[in-house]
């Protein structure tokens, strides 16, 4: 596989790559305006043993590992399939992806990035770029994991809700499904609020409505200068009157938003299915894919990228 026959075939490469054939030529040319400084700076830092320049060079290009990043990616396929269709030992194919993983991060708007934006927001014209119609809404998501072997392990990943061992990853994201907030991963068994309460973003300006779903009761008594807006849950033994169930209609229509864009995220394999990495990747494939998906989102709205 290469890109320049697979470029050849549009809607193959945004099925096996996650992207349209500019936006990837995009990112191409960012990640190729950096990487002579990039590898510079990775072969002359200070616990490497050997010269700049000694060791064996890539086989492939830089166009053809950015390539073969984002198909390991989307179809998340196994390092010795991946080896298989770019003609390398699976072992260089890890190697490849792991060394140009930094570079891509500095490449796409990653949820941190932009969450640095906003926080040096000062006037309302501002706050309304970032923050359309002065809405961010927030929900945690749950991935599958390999049962541990430890037991303690297995019991705190273990998810009630999934009967499954998971991480969970919140999200804030605004009314164009821009991800602005992405916590590190979280064991399975933590409550989505449990997360919101030591993880939360914590300069959301005065003027934004945050939107919840009702895994996130008690947010309105515990952070009383956040604006908070949940929908009305039943009580036991009495129903919801007519005005109720209107504001929960109206209220599920303005959260799927949130909802559409964990679904962009779990087209991407590596975050739709069982995570088979070692956890200690789990949060630069997530911060990828974020990326990703932001870089998408604001080049379909014409906001400025990164």
């Amino acid at each position: 596989m290469s890109y320049a026959r697979l470029s050849k075939k549009p809607l193959l490469f945004r099925s096996f790559t996650g992207l349209e054939i500019s936006e990837f030529n995009e990112i191409y040319t960012e990640i190729e305006s950096r990487y002579n400084e990039h590898e510079r700076k990775r072969l002359s830092r200070t616990k490497r043993e050997r010269g700049i320049g000694a060791g064996r060079p890539f086989k492939l290009k830089v166009r053809e590992r950015f390539l073969m990043l984002l198909v390991y990616y989307r179809l998340y396929i196994t390092y010795t399939l991946s080896g298989f269709l770019f003609d390398l030992d699976q072992s260089n194919v890890c190697r490849d992806i792991c060394m140009l993983e930094p570079l891509v991060k500095l490449c796409i708007p990653l949820p941190k990035k932009l969450y640095k934006r906003t926080r040096r927001l000062r006037t309302i014209d501002e706050v309304e770029e970032y923050f359309p119609s002065f809405k961010a809404f927030i929900d945690a998501t749950e991935q599958e994991i390999p049962r541990p072997k430890n037991k303690r392990k297995r019991k705190s990943y273990y998810s009630g809700k999934k009967k499954k061992h998971t991480v969970k990853t919140q999200y804030m994201v605004n009314s164009e499904g821009l991800i602005l907030h992405k916590t590190e991963h979280k064991k399975g068994r933590k409550h989505d609020y449990d997360i919101f309460k030591n993880k939360h973003p914590t300069t959301t300006p005065l003027q934004v409505e945050n939107v919840f779903d009702l895994g996130y009761m008690g947010v309105q008594n515990d952070f009383p200068t956040v604006k908070s807006v949940l929908p009305f849950r039943k009580k036991r033994k009495s129903e919801l009157s007519d005005g109720e169930k209107r504001h929960n209609r109206k209220h599920s229509k303005l959260r799927v938003i949130v909802e559409h864009t964990v679904s962009r995220i779990k087209k991407f394999g590596i975050m739709g299915t069982k995570f088979r990495n070692k956890l200690g990747r789990y949060d630069h494939a997530s911060d990828i894919v974020s990326g990703l998906v932001n870089f998408r989102i604001m080049r379909t709205i014409g906001m400025m990228l990164l």
